[in-house]
C-alpha cells in the first residue's frame, strides 16, 4: 500500500489511493467526465419512445419494423457489452472510452441524417455499439481512480444520471419532436459527446494496454446471431399470432438453436464471453430471471405508454413526455430507500414488494379506455416507477454479494445482457401485439393501410369514432405486460430474505456493482 502523500487524487492506472476519503479535485474531474458519458448514453435510451409514432408516419412504416429503432440498439448494447473487458485489456481503459464515445456520436450524427427507416436502425445499431461500452469503461476508470474506500459517494454523484435520464429524456424528447425536429433527439449528444471527448482527452491519465486473454469468437458468432434471430421469431409469431407457418417457427428454432450452442460452448469454456456457470449458482439464477421478467414487461411498456398519450388521448410528444414524469419520481423515491433496505434485511422482500408494486401498475394501466383521465394513468404510472426502484438493483445487488471480487466482472456483465434482451424481446413482442390487437379492431383505411397508419389516415371524424377500439387495443396488450410481471414473482421469491453469508474464498463486493443501471 502506498505511504501517505500529498500529491493529488489518483488517476486511473494509479491504483487505489487509501492515504484519505476525501473527495479532491482531481477525482471529481475524473467523475464529471464519466458522468457526462454516462448521461448522455442513458438519456439516449428514453428519449427516442415518445418520437416512434412520429417516426411511424415520417418514414411511412409500420410500429413492427420502427420498433426495430429501440430494439436493435438494446441488442447491440448486450452484444458489446461482454466484449468491454477484452476491448479495456486490448486498447487501455482510456482510450476506449473515447473510442466509445466516437462511436457513439458517429451513431448518433448518422441517425439524425437517417433517410428511411431501415438506415435509422442500422446507424441506432452502431450507435449502441458505442453506448453498450461508455458506462462499464467509465466505471472501470473511476473505480481505479477512487479505491474502496471512496466508491460510495462517488458513486452517488454518478447515480444522478442514472435517475435523472429516465425523466428528461421524454421530456427533451418530446420538446425536439414537436418544437424542432425528430433528428434532434440524435444530434443533442454531438456537443455533449464533444465535451466529453475533450474533458476524458484532458483529465483522464492514459494507462498502458495488458492484453489478457483472446476473444472468444465462437461464442460471439453464436450469441449476437442468435439473439437477433430469436427476438425476430419472436416478433413474428406475435405478429401471426400463434406458430402457423415455418415463417413464424423457423427464426424461433434457428435462434434458440444458436443460443443453446452458446450455452454449451460457454459452459465447457474458463475464458467465455458470458460465464453461463454463474447463473447455476444461488442466488445468481434467481437474480437473473427477476431482471429478465422484469426487463421484459417494463421496457416493452415503455414504448406502448407514449403511443397511448399520443394516439387515444391526442396529447403531444412533449406533453407524451412530461406525463411520464411520475413514474421517474416514483423511481427515484424508493432507489435509495430500497438500496438501505436491502442491506439490512436482504434483497428478497425488498423485490418482491417492487414487483407488486409494478404489478398494481401494470394492472392499472389493463383499464384504461378512451375517456380514461390522464391523472388516473399518472398514478398508475408512479406506481410503475415505485416498482422499478425497489426491483432491479435490489435483484441485481442479491447476485453479487455472494460472488468473490474476481467473479463481479463476469456477473455484472451477464446481467447487463440479461436486462438489455428482456428489454429487446419486451419492446419487440408488445409492439406486434399492439399492432395485431389494432388491426383486428380497425378497419382498412382507403390504400390499404391497417393498425396505427390507417388510424393516422383517417378523418378527424373517423378518428373519434376509432378511439374506443385504440383503447381496447392498448389495455389489452397491457394485459400481456402484466402477465409477464407476475410470472417475476416465481424467482424472486426464491431470492435471500436475509443477508447471505459471504463466500468461503474471496473477498466480495460491498454493493450493487457500479456499471448496473436502470435505463
Amino acid at each position: 500500500m502506498s505511504r501517505p502523500s500529498s500529491k493529488p487524487a489518483p488517476t486511473m492506472g494509479s491504483g487505489y489511493d487509501n492515504t484519505g476519503f476525501d473527495l479532491d479535485p482531481a477525482l471529481l474531474r475524473i467523475a464529471a467526465v464519466v458522468v457526462l458519458g454516462t448521461f448522455m448514453s442513458i438519456l439516449d435510451t428514453t428519449i427516442v419512445n415518445v418520437a416512434i409514432n412520429d417516426l411511424t408516419q415520417e418514414f411511412n412504416s409500420t410500429l413492427p419494423t420502427i420498433q426495430w429503432v429501440s430494439t436493435g440498439y438494446m441488442l447491440a448494447l448486450a452484444t458489446v457489452i461482454p466484449l468491454t473487458g477484452y476491448f479495456a485489456d486490448r486498447f487501455g481503459t482510456k482510450r476506449l472510452y473515447m473510442i466509445s464515445i466516437g462511436l457513439f456520436l458517429a451513431g448518433s450524427l448518422l441517425s439524425g441524417a437517417a433517410w428511411s427507416a431501415e438506415s435509422l436502425i442500422a446507424f441506432r445499431v452502431l450507435q449502441g455499439f458505442g453506448g453498450g461500452m461508455i458506462m462499464p469503461a467509465g466505471m472501470t476508470i473511476l473505480t481505479h481512480a477512487a479505491g474502496p474506500q471512496r466508491m460510495g459517494r462517488v458513486m452517488g454523484i454518478v447515480g444522478v444520471p442514472m435517475l435523472l435520464g429516465p425523466i428528461l429524456g421524454p421530456i427533451l424528447g418530446g420538446y425536439f419532436v414537436d418544437e424542432v425536429s425528430w433528428r434532434w433527439i440524435f444530434y443533442v449528444n454531438l456537443p455533449v459527446g464533444a465535451v466529453a471527448l475533450f474533458l476524458a482527452q484532458r483529465f483522464l491519465a492514459t494507462d498502458q494496454p495488458k492484453p489478457g486473454h483472446r476473444l472468444d469468437w465462437t461464442g460471439l458468432l453464436l450469441l449476437s446471431p442468435g439473439l437477433a434471430i430469436f427476438v425476430f421469431g419472436l416478433a413474428e409469431i406475435a405478429s401471426e399470432g400463434g406458430f402457423g407457418s415455418a415463417k413464424t417457427v423457423g427464426p424461433v428454432i434457428v435462434g434458440l438453436g444458436l443460443l443453446i450452442a452458446f450455452v454449451l460452448h460457454a459452459a465447457r469454456r474458463a475464458d467465455a464471453l458470458i460465464d453461463v456457470r454463474l447463473f447455476l449458482r444461488y442466488p445468481v439464477g434467481p437474480s437473473a430471471m427477476t431482471t429478465f421478467l422484469f426487463g421484459t414487461a417494463f421496457f416493452g411498456t415503455m414504448l406502448l405508454i407514449p403511443l397511448y398519450f399520443q394516439i387515444v388521448q391526442g396529447q403531444t410528444a412533449l406533453q407524451s413526455g412530461l406525463l411520464l414524469a411520475p413514474q421517474g419520481l416514483g423511481a427515484m423515491l424508493t432507489m435509495p430507500i430500497a438500496g438501505r433496505l436491502t442491506d439490512k434485511t436482504g434483497a428478497g422482500r425488498i423485490v418482491l414488494v417492487g414487483v407488486g408494486l409494478v404489478c398494481i401498475g401494470m394492472g392499472g394501466l389493463t383499464q384504461v379506455d378512451a375517456d380514461t383521465s390522464l391523472a388516473y394513468v399518472c398514478v398508475f404510472l408512479f406506481f410503475n416507477g415505485l416498482g422499478m426502484g425497489a426491483t432491479m438493483m435490489p435483484a441485481m445487488s442479491a447476485a453479487m454479494r455472494t460472488l468473490a471480487r474476481d467473479e463481479v466482472a463476469r456477473a455484472t456483465s451477464g446481467l447487463n445482457v440479461v436486462q438489455r434482451v428482456g428489454g429487446a424481446i419486451g419492446t419487440a413482442v408488445l409492439s406486434v401485439v399492439l399492432t395485431h390487437e389494432l388491426t383486428t379492431r380497425l378497419p382498412d383505411a382507403p390504400g390499404g393501410e391497417s393498425g396505427l397508419n390507417a388510424a393516422a389516415a383517417a378523418s378527424p371524424e373517423a378518428q373519434a369514432q376509432m378511439l374506443p377500439a385504440l383503447a381496447e387495443a392498448f389495455s389489452h396488450t397491457f394485459y400481456w405486460s402484466l402477465a409477464i410481471m407476475a410470472l417475476a414473482f416465481i424467482p424472486a421469491f426464491f431470492l435471500p430474505r436475509r443477508q447471505p453469508a459471504p463466500p468461503a474464498t474471496g473477498e466480495t463486493v460491498a454493493g450493487p456493482p457500479a456499471a448496473l443501471v436502470v435505463e
